[in-house]
């Protein structure tokens, strides 16, 4: 049987090489001075400290490393309307089609935790400051993430329309089912361990 010829040529393997790697060395020219490039391949730059402050941000459940900022549930529905947000959750949150935000139940039949099941509100805080909007997580500032916390916290009844949250209130505000959440430590815990709060079938 006849060997079929080889679309590519030994010469084209050799030229493709060459294009890679200067495409590869431009690309790293094109970074910024000063900075090493970890991968192999020379690509890319280290991120800078600004750009890894803007996402090395864990808030814990007590709000300890809450950033500075605040907002109120009046400032948090302009930024619900302004940022799209109504888009996916409705003008009043329950519209959809995204999670409902306001009310809502847990069950078995849904797939997201309401609000008030949330068991601390910094959590919240921190859920929206990492994942919201959607489209672009992480374009929210501090400020309009209160705000968007506090409307939330104020449209499920848990605080009052005025109140402000920042880094000092927000940890301080009681939510709901947080008795419900009696779950073992995280030392104790295993995959067999029963949910630490009750899911309505």
């Amino acid at each position: 049987m006849a060997r079929r010829p080889s679309l590519i040529s030994s010469a084209s393997v050799v030229t493709l090489l060459a294009v890679t790697t200067t495409f590869a060395q431009s690309s790293g020219a094109a970074s910024t001075p000063g900075q090493t490039h970890g991968s192999p391949s020379g690509l890319g730059r280290a991120p800078t400290q600004a750009e890894l402050r803007a996402w090395d941000l864990s808030i814990g459940p007590d709000g300890a490393e809450l950033p500075p900022g605040k907002g109120n549930a009046l400032q948090g529905a302009l930024v619900f309307t302004l940022r799209g947000c109504a888009a996916c959750h409705g003008p009043t949150g329950v519209e959809g089609p995204g999670p409902l935000l306001v009310g809502g139940k847990a069950t078995l039949s849904t797939n997201y935790f309401p609000v008030r099941y949330w068991p601390y509100a910094p959590s919240i805080w921190d859920y929206i400051m990492r994942a919201m909007p959607y489209d672009k997580p992480g374009h929210l500032t501090h400020d309009e993430v209160y705000a968007l916390t506090a409307f939330l916290l104020y449209k499920n009844d848990i605080i009052k329309e005025d109140e402000v949250m920042d880094a000092r209130t927000l940890p301080k505000v009681q939510m709901p089912h947080r008795a419900d959440y009696k779950g073992p430590s995280p030392a104790q815990w295993t995959p067999n361990s029963p949910r630490g709060f009750k899911i309505v079938p």
